[in-house]
């Protein structure tokens, strides 16, 4: 008879873990498509996280864009957009920090590996928009980011200020400067000043 009564139970908690997971699915891919271009999100490609916190494909892409959602094992929030050429060097960064490599260590060794010819950059322009935020997040109810800003990166492998005329910082709030020159991974900084 107590097996019995357990049976309900048992069948509500599996129904309702069915539907978490499947609502966490559906809201990663609604707050990485808010880092994309409206007119790009309905085919972009989205990456996210499983239960366990495993990196995965949560749709498969059409257009050539590419969306991650926010990494729930990192401080702060951030999703990102990025086009398809931008995703050898993206997976590449991916596959060092899995295998313990630090920071410092997955700058360097991609300089090496691109100054080898090794490794694909992105295209020169290619844009990286990143939606983030120290204290923001998603709201499902509003399928809003709250708390959360813009800032772009413009690909420019070894521009400089001279092939540029940039500044090597930004002149007032929201202005575009050179990042890294020189470097393989020298790009156009812009951070929009946060909304009053």
């Amino acid at each position: 008879m107590r097996l019995l009564k357990l049976i309900p139970f048992c069948l509500f908690m599996a129904l309702s873990i069915g539907c978490k997971a499947q609502d966490n699915k559906a809201d990663q891919i609604k707050m990485a498509l808010l880092a994309a271009p409206i007119e790009v999100r309905d085919g972009a490609h989205v990456y996210g996280y499983d239960d366990d916190g495993n990196f995965i494909t949560l749709r498969e892409g059409t257009n050539g864009f590419i969306v991650r959602a926010d990494n729930p094992k990192q401080e702060g929030f951030e999703v990102v957009c990025y086009g398809v050429d931008a995703e050898p060097f993206m997976a590449r960064g991916r596959e060092l920090r899995a295998n313990g490599k630090s920071h410092n260590d997955v700058i360097n060794l991609r300089e090496e590996e691109a100054e080898a010819g090794k490794l694909k950059m992105p295209n020169y322009g290619s844009v990286l928009h990143i939606y983030h935020g120290k204290d923001a997040k998603y709201n499902p109810k509003t399928e809003e980011i709250e708390g959360a800003s813009y800032r772009y990166v413009i690909y420019m492998p070894k521009a400089t200020q001279a092939t540029t005329g940039l500044p090597l910082r930004p002149n007032a709030p929201g202005h575009p400067w050179l990042m890294f020159p020189g470097t393989h991974r020298a790009h156009i900084m812009i951070t929009p000043p946060e909304e009053k």
